[in-house]
């Protein structure tokens, strides 16, 4: 039985700007809540999106502007009916109805007659950028700052249009006026973010990000991005490890490790004898080693190389636990149990750490025991061939209590998931058949374990 399963995750999109309710005085602006600007994906060199990121349609990206805009509109008119330049009315009517040239032609007539209505050169920059119309929307939205130098947003959007004409220093500048303006706002810290690691500042990206994923922590856009951060800061601290000794055993340990996160078992172990070499006391070596052996089926060596890592650090929690399971494995219940529980005593929560005891408990012909270790197994386990083979050791446990009823409900529940295993199988090699028509005989990948 594996002890450890890693698990894959699609890269998520990289989506939209983050909701920015605010309100300047009396007046909302057309940003308000606004989510239908997308975020680029970062790259080394600056990279200027098309307009519709997302893949979405023209007009659904205008549902949600043209929402904000009414909401902006009918707040600011509300507060001062009177002084509503009329064709600013209007181009809150068009931009309702998709209309975003007439909108644009309305927003300019409306700064035209009202030159200090800052709003109003906000929304014209707004909308020319969703109109592509760059340029223009830099002047107006610098026009709305010069009249009023803390409109919320303002110096967000600025920063925006500037990064997609990949001026990112003026980016960055016009950004971090927003965040300093308005420190809660997490979009502006996730496009502060986003604009550094086009700059290939990937620390500077990374310490924005973190600041907006504590204002919202749930935020995929942001955790996309941060995640790409740290990602970029790791791969340079460990470019900058070889650099200084490319022949260091820390050297073959990240090696090693990236190996075994890509599968590549075989190579894994040969990096990790490599580390061993240079660094034979080492603490955590021998027991990362030992886990690609088991990996590999190779048992005896695994085992081996727990119990030279328990010699160096007799504390190591995961090297006794996965000892002791390979102790159940070989049939050893009692010397494995024993190393299970002086884990469990360190680390309660262990992957897999009932299934094993209670595999422990069944070789000791203590029947009760191990039912209550499989009960929970099933219940609170998260492998699904774990889960199956726990409840065909628990139907194996009742029907040896003579608990014959609930004996023939677990072999139930364990043959349905063996059905659903296969049927999903099958339907994953039919797949893989139909994607690879020249290859009809090739096994479909093997999922992570």
């Amino acid at each position: 039985m594996r002890l450890t399963v890693a698990g894959r995750r699609e890269r998520p999109s990289y989506g939209t700007v983050a909701s920015l309710p605010f309100r300047t005085g009396s007046m909302h602006t057309i940003s308000a809540n606004r989510k239908a600007l997308s975020g680029p994906r970062p790259k080394t060199q600056a990279h200027v999106p098309s307009a519709d990121i997302n893949g979405r349609s023209s007009s659904a990206r205008l549902v949600g502007l043209t929402l904000l805009l009414l909401c902006a509109a009918s707040s600011y008119m509300s507060a001062q009916t009177s002084t509503v330049p009329p064709e600013f009315i209007q181009a809150t009517q068009d931009m309702r109805e998709g209309r975003l040239q007439e909108a644009s032609d309305g927003f300019a007539a409306a700064v035209k007659r009202q030159p200090a209505f800052a709003e109003a050169h906000f929304n014209l920059g707004l909308v020319d950028e969703e109109l592509g119309k760059y340029d223009e929307a830099v002047a107006s939205l610098h026009e709305a700052l010069k009249l009023k130098p803390l409109l919320h947003g303002a110096n967000l959007f600025l920063g925006i249009t500037e990064f997609r004409l990949n001026h990112l220093d003026d980016a960055a500048a016009a950004v971090q006026k927003e965040t300093i303006g308005y420190p809660k706002d997490a979009a502006a810290w996730m496009w502060l973010g986003v604009v550094r690691l086009a700059q290939d500042r990937a620390e500077d990206a990374a310490d924005a990000l973190d600041k907006a994923a504590k204002l919202k922590p749930d935020d995929q856009d942001i955790l996309y991005h941060r995640g790409r951060a740290h990602l970029l800061v790791s791969k340079n601290s460990y470019a900058k490890m070889f650099k200084v000794d490319s022949h260091s055993w820390l050297v073959h340990r990240v090696l090693a490790q990236a190996n075994a996160e890509a599968e590549r078992h075989v190579d894994a172990i040969a990096e990790y004898e490599a580390a061993i070499k240079l660094a034979p006391t080492q603490p955590g070596l021998h027991e990362e080693l030992g886990t690609e052996y088991r990996s590999v089926n190779k048992i005896s060596e695994a085992e081996a190389a727990f119990q030279r890592e328990l010699e160096i650090d007799p504390r190591n929690v995961l090297a006794t636990y996965k000892l002791g399971a390979i102790e159940v494995e070989q049939g050893d219940a009692a010397k494995g149990k024993e190393l299970i529980e002086a884990a469990q005593k360190e680390k309660p929560g262990l992957v897999h750490l009932d299934y094993n005891l209670g595999r422990a408990e069944m070789l000791l012909n203590n029947e009760a025991a191990a039912a209550s270790h499989f009960e929970r197994a099933v219940k609170t386990d998260t492998d699904p061939e774990v889960i199956e083979q726990a409840w065909f050791q628990l139907g194996t446990a009742y029907r040896r209590l003579h608990r014959m009823d609930e004996a023939r409900n677990a072999m139930a529940t364990y043959q349905q998931l063996q059905d659903e295993g296969a049927k999903k199988s099958q339907k994953e090699f039919e797949t893989y058949r139909e994607e690879h028509p020249n290859t009809p005989d090739s096994p479909p990948p093997q999922s992570p374990q």
